[in-house]
Formats: C-alpha cells, sequence, structure tokens
C-alpha cells in the first residue's frame, strides 16, 4: 500500500525549505502588522490593544480556515469609517455584536456559495468608495498630526473638517516635528533598506526622537488610552438582545459586504502575483469564522489586508504557514514588549495612517475613470462623495442603483429594430428595389432585423419600433434575430404580444435566433405557439417558406412585374444565395 504524503492540499509539497521562506515572510509582516494594527484601532476609536488582539487572532484563523494561500488578514484601513462611526453612534460593546453578526453572515455567504457574486460589483463604486475611504482616513488623521487639543470626534466628514479649523490656533508645534520626522523616516527607508518595514522604523525613530528632545511636549497612547497591556484578552461573549439585533443588522451587514469584498481583492491580488487560484466560498468561510470568534477576545473587525498580503508574496511566502506564523510573532511582541508601546506619540501614528491612506486611494484610476466622462464617471463620483458626505452605506446603496439603472439603459439602446424588406435606402440595388411607388410597403410581407438584447429595458421600444412602421398587417412578419443574444421574460412577453397579434391573419417567420431566448420561448410555451416549422435557421429558408403564403390577389403588380417575379422575395432570396459567406451571415 502506498504511504500518503503528510501534506496535502494547500500544503502539497511543502518542505523544510517552503518552512524556511513562510517563516521569513511571517516575521517581516508580524513586524509591519503592529504598528499598523494598533494605528487602525486608534482610527476606529477603540484601544490600541484591540487591533493587536485582532491581528492575533483573526490573522491566525483566517490563514487556517480561508481559501487563499497567502492571504493576510487582520484590521484594515477601509473598516475605519464604519467601525468609527458604529463605537461613536452605539459604543464599543455595539462593536463587538455587530462584528460577530458580520462573521455569521460573511460564513453563511461562503456555505451558500454565494462568493462569486461579490465579483459583479461594479468597478466604479469599489474605486468610488475605497478613494472615499482614504479621503476620509487621511483627514481624520490631521488633528494628530498637528498636534491639536480640544478635538471633538463626530461620526461625519463635515463636522470633524469644521473640529480642525475650530482647534487650529492649538498647533504643536512639537508634535509637527514628530510626525514629519516619522514621515520622512517612512518614505526614505524602503528606498535605502527595502527588506525593512518603513512604517516600524519611523514610529521608533520618532518615538525615540520625542522621547529625548521634549518627552513632555506631546500626546502618546499611554497619555490618551492608558498603557497597553501584556496580558492575554479576556473570553467574554457581548450582551445579545433582539433589540440590539434589530439595530445592528444594518452596520453588520455593511461589515459583511465590505469585508468580504476586501478579502476577495486581496486574494484575486494574491492570484494575479503567484498565479495559484483561490477559492472565493472558503475565503468568505474564513473571514466568517475570524469575525465570529475575535470579538469573543475584544477584537474588531477583520479582513483580507491587500498591502500586507503582497509583502508575504514579496517575501517568499510559500503557504498559510506565513499567516500564522505572522499572527505568531504579533502575539510574542504583544507579551513581551506592549508596555513599551504606550511611550508612542500620537503625532507618529498619523502620518503612518496618513500614507496608509494615500496608498490606498486608486488615486491614478480614480483620475483615469473620471476622464473618460461616461456613465462609469457619474457612478465614481456619486460613490466617492456619498461615501466622504454622507455614509459608506448610503455611497454604496445609491452607487449599485445608478451602475444597474445606467447599465439597463445602455443595454437598451444596443437594441436596433430595422426594417430589412422592403428598403429604398439598402447598398444592394435589388434589395433596395421598391415594390409599391405609392404606398411603399408590400402588403404582402415586411422583414425586420433585431438586433441586440431584448429585455425589460428595452422590449417596449422593440414593440413600438414594429408597431408604429407598418401601418397594416402583412401576410408574413419575419423577424430576422440572429443578433439578439440574450431575451428575458419581459421582452419574451413583448415579442408574444407581436406574435400573437400578427398570428391572427398572417403568419410570423422567425429566423437565425440563438439557443438562449429560445430556451426562454421553450419555458414559457410561446416557441410551441408560433409553431416550430416557422422557425429557420437562415434568412433564404424562411423566404423559401414565405412564397406559399402570399395572396396573389393582394398582389398590386409591383410596377411591370408580375407576382411570381415579386422584387422583395426574389431580390431577396438571390441575394442570399450569390452572397458571400460574411453577408450571407449577417442575414441569419
Amino acid at each position: 500500500m502506498k504511504k500518503k504524503p503528510f501534506f496535502t492540499g494547500r500544503y502539497a509539497g511543502y518542505s523544510f525549505q517552503s518552512f524556511k521562506k513562510d517563516l521569513l515572510s511571517g516575521l517581516v509582516v508580524g513586524v509591519i502588522a503592529i504598528p499598523l494594527g494598533m494605528a487602525f484601532a486608534i482610527a476606529s476609536g477603540v484601544n490600541p490593544e484591540y487591533g493587536i488582539y485582532t491581528t492575533i487572532i483573526a490573522g491566525i484563523l483566517i490563514s487556517i480556515f480561508g481559501g487563499s494561500k497567502f492571504q493576510i488578514g487582520g484590521p484594515t484601513g477601509a473598516f475605519i469609517p464604519v467601525l468609527f462611526a458604529i463605537v461613536i453612534a452605539y459604543g464599543y460593546e455595539s462593536l463587538l455584536l455587530a462584528g460577530f453578526m458580520a462573521g455569521v453572515i460573511m460564513l453563511f455567504m461562503g456555505i451558500f456559495k454565494l462568493g462569486s457574486l461579490i465579483k459583479y460589483i461594479p468597478r466604479p463604486v469599489t474605486i468610488g468608495f475605497t478613494s472615499g475611504i482614504a479621503v476620509i482616513i487621511f483627514v481624520g488623521q490631521v488633528a494628530n498630526f498637528l498636534g491639536l487639543t480640544g478635538v471633538e470626534k463626530h461620526e461625519s466628514f463635515l463636522p470633524n473638517v469644521k473640529e480642525i479649523f475650530l482647534h487650529i490656533q492649538t498647533v504643536n508645534l512639537y508634535s509637527v516635528l514628530t510626525a514629519v520626522v516619522c514621515l520622512i523616516t517612512v518614505i526614505i527607508t524602503p528606498k535605502i533598506i527595502p527588506k525593512v518595514p518603513g512604517p516600524l522604523i519611523g514610529l521608533l525613530v520618532s518615538t525615540i526622537v520625542a522621547s529625548v528632545f521634549f518627552p513632555a511636549e506631546v500626546a502618546t497612547i499611554g497619555s490618551t488610552f492608558g498603557e497597553i497591556s501584556n496580558a492575554l484578552p479576556q473570553f467574554h461573549v457581548p450582551e445579545i438582545t433582539f433589540e440590539r439585533l434589530q439595530l445592528l443588522i444594518g452596520p453588520a451587514f455593511v461589515i459583511a459586504m465590505l469585508g468580504g469584498i476586501e478579502s476577495l481583492l486581496s486574494a484575486v491580488v494574491a492570484d494575479g502575483m503567484t498565479g495559484s487560484k483561490h477559492n472565493s466560498n472558503r475565503e468568505l468561510v474564513g473571514q466568517g469564522i475570524a469575525n465570529m470568534v475575535t470579538p469573543l477576545f475584544g477584537g474588531i473587525p477583520a479582513t483580507g489586508a491587500i498591502a500586507r498580503t503582497a509583502t508575504n508574496i514579496k517575501n517568499g511566502a510559500v503557504s498559510p504557514f506565513s499567516g500564522i506564523i505572522h499572527g505568531v510573532v504579533v502575539f510574542l511582541v504583544l507579551i513581551l514588549f506592549a508596555p513599551y508601546a504606550s511611550v508612542i506619540p500620537l503625532a507618529s501614528m498619523a502620518p503612518v495612517l496618513m500614507i496608509v491612506a494615500w496608498n490606498m486611494s486608486e488615486r491614478h484610476v480614480f483620475v483615469a475613470l473620471l476622464k473618460t466622462k461616461t456613465a462609469d464617471s457619474l457612478v465614481l463620483a456619486a460613490t466617492f462623495l456619498l461615501t466622504v458626505f454622507v455614509s459608506l452605506t448610503v455611497a454604496v446603496e445609491v452607487g449599485l442603483l445608478f451602475a444597474v439603472l445606467l447599465f439597463t439603459k445602455q443595454m437598451s439602446e444596443l437594441l436596433v429594430t430595422a426594417k430589412a424588406l422592403p428598403d429604398p435606402n439598402h447598398k444592394d440595388e435589388k434589395m433596395a428595389t421598391h415594390m409599391v411607388t405609392d404606398i411603399h410597403d408590400c402588403p404582402q410581407i415586411s422583414i425586420y432585423n433585431i438586433e441586440g438584447p431584448l429585455f425589460f429595458g428595452s422590449a417596449q421600444a422593440f414593440e413600438q419600433s414594429i408597431m408604429n412602421t407598418i401601418n397594416y398587417k402583412p401576410n408574413v412578419l419575419m423577424l430576422r434575430m440572429g443578433k439578439v443574444p440574450f431575451m428575458d421574460t419581459t421582452g419574451e412577453s413583448y415579442l408574444s404580444s407581436i406574435i400573437t397579434d400578427f398570428s391572427k391573419q398572417g403568419t410570423v417567420l422567425i429566423s437565425g435566433m440563438k439557443p438562449h431566448p429560445i430556451s426562454v420561448m421553450k419555458k414559457t410555451g410561446l416557441y410551441a405557439y408560433t409553431g416550430e416549422e416557422h422557425f429557420f435557421e437562415h434568412t433564404g429558408e424562411a423566404i423559401n417558406f414565405s412564397l406559399g403564403k402570399l395572396d396573389k390577389t393582394k398582389c398590386l403588380g409591383c410596377q411591370h412585374f408580375a407576382f411570381k417575379e415579386c422584387t422583395a422575395l426574389s431580390a431577396g432570396l438571390e441575394f442570399v444565395k450569390t452572397a458571400t459567406d460574411k453577408e450571407a451571415n449577417n442575414l441569419k
């Protein structure tokens, strides 16, 4: 019996060399995650240690249960406006419950295989709210950068900007100096020592400068939030009542959607960098488990972190072990060095978050989309402005609504219904020969080209374009539908109305119809009602069939032609027979 390998699945072929690579990448990402975890927590309105708890617990669980080999989970900047608003409105305890509820939602999204649905969120919407979040984060750190005092935090963007201007006279030059030292260090470190995380060095250098030269002049984490304990987080179940569940279901849903989008975007980035393939539904399950467990230990909501995931890959990560190691590294730092973090100035945290905001702003894509001056530009601008000035919830809802409405309008405009025969403007002289000088329409047959999707947005215009151009009831109505790729039940309903109306005294023929519209017609019964013999693959076959449906008594002679030489039919049939393959295909 052949012995099974010890490592299978995502760990297939794993070796000691692989572990050394994971150890290095996990160590680097763990070091980077420490200042970011604290900074995200502070910006979200909670104590810095809660960000560290989240980095440890969620980071390990997402790596174990998630669907990406390289995903690094933890608190992220995208959550800051949402979490801060919840804390301001409902308090920290409610944030824990909302995070737990969001975890449940993501877990069920993964179980019911809804992971693929998130990819249908339009890019202008995701770029719009991501850029909006970046602006909120950046502006939210101005007060700490300048060392302003007496600033009151608000849920909305404009009141927070107003607070900055109201207290601008309280600028602390020592805080500004500390922030500038950190900013410069963060920027130049990667250029000098690429493998060393800039945020960590920036915090160390600026903290040393502030502690040595003006220790009592700047606010620190310790003076604002108290000393960071190196004790392990305590298990605690948030208070659950029916009223609180009702109150927090909206915020929980926003956290779940944002977490799902962010994590799957991060997984897609990882796939592009490594050539791997993530499991979107498993990723949502992992995110759900992490966000259900983390609040029980005081942690805030977490998701996949794009920048840290990319750093993980660049440093040679091989498997999810790197993510687990990153969580262990943060845990060891918490146990050994947590009290020392209390001396970090808040002014040092500000530039770290400002750079995070700058990097996540998608500014180049934002400007490029805006310059297109299309419907996407409108969706982008609306989502961005609503994110900044109203709320992320409203921004996403309105952005999606705009995207759907504008897409529907664009698709409806693609449907073109045009008369094919008789057509005096046709480029082919035989096809253009007009049969009835006075009436301008043949009483025997009308042929129409229909091109584009036939759905609820275009169905009424489709019906009207045919009804309004036919002032009589011809013996044969031929619809050439070879360029109708899609038809919904609304489109089918309007098509049914036309077929039912004309079938009372004539015949409706359909040529070139694609499989999808035919399947819809079969399901609704319209295919059987129309009659299978009235469907043709080619227009020429339909023209041949229609010859037997004409009435000689209705023929007006067409100038000097006899009935059997009806210009429309003979020219159309001859054109189909003699045209090139390309032209013949266009007549399907």
